[in-house]
């Protein structure tokens, strides 16, 4: 006994609990979620999710983008990217086409459709983005996203 005080039992209980007191993984996936939640609930009118929306901004910034070229930028495996463009693409808000000779490379740019509804959901993130600012430091989430290159490194 230190301090009078006694040592709680170790138990499996008490194990999890501090595992997930100080759990890198597990607390940053739970501020993901809670910051993507407040996100989408004031943006709801957009019709889209933020996962969405980001994707649509990583293919604005990059003109003609291999959908490979986009996988790694976005840290997604091919398949995974594919699915998420899928939705986009029925909705008419993305164009994927084969180009060149190899049948494997594909590209994905923004419809005008996509691009108007992408100029649509920014102005929308900016004003839940504002909200977020006022109860979230948001810029310790952005230097944590510029951190967490380092454990990408090979």
């Amino acid at each position: 006994m230190r301090d009078g005080r006694r040592q709680p039992r170790k138990t499996l209980r008490t194990d999890a609990g501090a595992m997930l007191a100080a759990c890198a993984g597990w607390n940053s996936r739970l501020t993901a979620r809670r910051i993507t939640q407040f996100l989408e609930d004031r943006m709801g009118g957009t019709g889209l999710t933020l996962a969405q929306v980001g994707l649509m901004a990583q293919i604005a910034v990059t003109a003609d983008d291999t959908l490979s070229g986009l996988a790694a930028r976005m840290d997604l495996d091919p398949s995974t990217l594919s699915r998420n463009l899928r939705a986009l693409s029925e909705a008419g808000l993305v164009e994927i086409a084969i180009v060149g000779p190899d049948h494997r490379r594909r590209m994905v740019w923004l419809t005008e459709t996509g691009a108007r509804r992408l100029e649509a959901a920014i102005v929308a993130w900016r004003n839940a983005h504002a909200a977020l600012a006022k109860v979230f430091p948001v810029d310790q989430a952005c230097r944590l996203a510029l951190v967490s290159d380092a454990i990408t490194e090979p």
